[in-house]
């Protein structure tokens, strides 16, 4: 197995959990790919590979995270509603790492430094497996969208434009 093929956190964790994955890797520069290049690159349409956005609510300064269709965007004012907040906004990429433990590109919502109330776009409920970041620049992992919702302890709602 190659470094880049070494199973990552979250992988261990879905494992511990006995939740089926299938892990995939693409090659990508120095940086992050941009959802839509990930799906491509994989051979997977669109509606099936998620990103993970992570944002503050403005009412409580709580932070919540979205699961959203990598060609989608969040719909800001659906998220608040769905969190229960007047409004939310993206976390500065600068927050993300000291607050959830990943980069951006490699933010997933599984293994976070805490739970977060999470929220993933109903979208994912029409599909068989969905993917998402495997916790790491150049790695998703692909699972039932149902046995992430569990594990995360979310819920699905209609959170994507």
């Amino acid at each position: 197995m190659s470094k880049k093929e070494e199973k990552t956190n979250v992988m261990r964790l879905l494992a511990q959990a006995g939740i089926p994955y299938t892990p995939h890797y693409y090659p990508h520069p120095d940086g992050p790919v941009d959802g839509a290049t990930v799906a491509r690159t994989l051979g997977q349409p669109a509606e099936k590979v998620f990103k993970t956005l992570v944002t503050r609510g403005a009412s409580r300064g709580s932070y919540y995270v979205f699961v959203v269709p990598v060609e989608k965007e969040l719909d800001l004012k659906a998220a608040a509603r769905a969190a229960g907040e007047k409004s939310v906004e993206m976390l500065h990429v600068a927050e993300l790492l000291p607050l959830t433990g990943y980069v951006r590109g490699g933010c997933s919502p599984v293994g976070m430094k805490k739970l977060f109330p999470t929220f993933i776009d109903q979208s994912a409920q029409g599909q068989d497996t969905i993917m998402v970041s495997g916790g790491r620049i150049g790695t998703q992992v692909e699972l039932d969208p149902e046995a992430l919702c569990t594990l995360i302890h979310g819920q699905f709602a209609p959170v994507a434009l």
